[in-house]
């Protein structure tokens, strides 16, 4: 397995495995849908983000707290508007909702 595969496949694994039930279902859909095509500065982004509490990337995720500067940009816009429409397709009785 290349190492860019090996990489894709690890990040897909942390989004998915987070232990916090409502983070996994928001980033590790997210990870299926968009890592593969990152960049390698986007792939550290995202990769720094899993490093973060999952309390703490869940709440910016709903922007129940402010985004830290370093994680506020394109991707934690592209984070959100995921969150969107995992919303439109759950519904408002869904788990994704804040």
């Amino acid at each position: 397995m290349a190492t860019d595969e090996a990489r894709l496949k690890k990040l897909k694994l942390r989004a998915w495995r987070r232990g916090f039930k409502e983070a996994d279902l928001i980033l590790g859909p997210f990870a299926d849908k968009h890592v593969a095509a990152f960049t390698e500065a986007e792939l550290d982004w995202f990769e720094r983000l899993l490093e973060q509490p999952d309390q703490d990337v869940y709440a910016w995720i709903l922007e129940r707290q402010e985004t830290p500067p370093e994680f506020d940009g394109p991707l934690m816009n592209l984070l959100k508007a995921f969150r969107d429409e995992a919303y439109k397709v759950s519904g408002p009785g869904g788990t994704l909702h804040g």
